[in-house]
């Protein structure tokens, strides 16, 4: 067992100030992935600051009318608060999707931003991985990669991102708001998570010392509904083949505004903004759909054996817009159905 230093922050200063002075020092908050790639040997911090007991709990609505989600709130909290029921469902309904009960107890908001990829040649320390150990090789790349990306990959890396919460966000247009030694800053939520490129062990925009405080929601959009959708090899307790995200506001018989993101299709959560530019001010029929959506993902680069992501990717997503786009639907299945 490798021994580590533990240090419990009582304010973000003493957090980010004992986090940056120590170059393999690890945040620590419900522990629900960390822990876990200690217990592999992945990770091996040489201290954990422990930041679950920061006053970053709280939910608040801001004067603006945006919302404002602490980072140690955590995952049940969230998805059941009425706030967040009532403005921005896409987003309860991700959280709800995602692990299981027990774990969203535990589970916070910036440590779910923050948890790393589940890929089993990343897990496995016998196995080559460029994000575990850069220069080792991708040993999915020929091996088993069912699960893994079809969009953004590179050479170095073709894993795919699990949050379920990051994908919601990424729809909403939320930030993400962090704090260092050199002050605070807001970093848009699709923008968060990185691409592979030749850097795939930097999954954020992150730097050493910056600790997430916080995830602003902004001012809902008039008129619009959301909602996810989530397809897994089982119903509960599993990570995203392909998921979508998805805001849409019609008015007049077109669409006014429109966001979409799928997740278990790329290294972060995809915007597909070549889709919503398609939409806006197009008549919300499922054939507009359809086509923005061919247009989206023919960037996808399926490897061997994931193919099948990009159809499913696709139905999903126009099920999902055809669902929001009719009036008076019937109620949806449970998330991740």
């Amino acid at each position: 067992m490798k021994s580590f230093m533990y240090v419990r922050a009582h304010s973000v200063d003493e957090a980010t100030a004992a986090h940056a002075g120590r170059p393999t020092s690890r945040y620590l908050g419900g522990g629900t992935n960390l822990v876990d790639l200690m217990k592999l040997g992945v990770e091996r911090p040489g201290t954990l600051v422990d930041v679950s007991r920061l006053p970053l709990d709280a939910v608040q609505e801001l004067a603006d009318g945006s919302v404002r989600v602490g980072a140690t709130v955590r995952n049940s909290d969230l998805a059941a608060h009425p706030l967040i029921r009532a403005r921005y469902p896409v987003l309860s309904q991700a959280l709800l999707a995602g692990a299981s009960g027990q774990l969203r107890n535990v589970a916070t908001t910036g440590g779910n931003l923050l948890q790393r990829t589940r890929c089993p040649y990343f897990q496995d320390l016998a196995k080559p991985c460029n994000k575990r150990e850069p220069g080792s090789g991708c040993g999915a790349r020929e091996g088993v990669h069912r699960d893994h990306a079809v969009l953004g990959h590179s050479a170095q890396c073709i894993a795919t991102h699990p949050s379920d919460l990051a994908v919601a966000l990424a729809a909403l247009d939320a930030q993400v708001e962090l704090a260092g030694a050199r002050g605070a800053r807001t970093v848009p939520a699709a923008e968060f998570h990185r691409l592979p490129g030749d850097r795939p062990q930097a999954d954020t925009e992150i730097t050493h010392g910056e600790l997430i405080t916080g995830v602003l929601l902004p001012r809902p959009v008039p008129g619009a509904v959301s909602a996810y959708r989530k397809a897994r090899d089982r119903a509960s307790y599993a990570f995203a083949l392909a998921s979508v995200a998805v805001l849409l506001a019609a008015r007049d018989g077109v669409v006014a505004e429109v966001r979409i993101a799928f997740g278990g299709l790329a290294h972060r959560p995809w915007r597909a903004r070549r889709a919503e530019e398609a939409l806006r001010g197009a008549a919300p029929t499922g054939e507009a759909f359809a086509r923005a959506l061919d247009a989206e993902l023919a960037a996808a680069q399926p490897l061997r054996d994931n193919a099948f992501k990009v159809p499913l990717a696709h139905n999903l997503a126009c099920d999902v817009l055809r669902r929001l786009a009719t009036p008076d639907p019937a109620p949806d299945p449970a998330p991740g159905t």
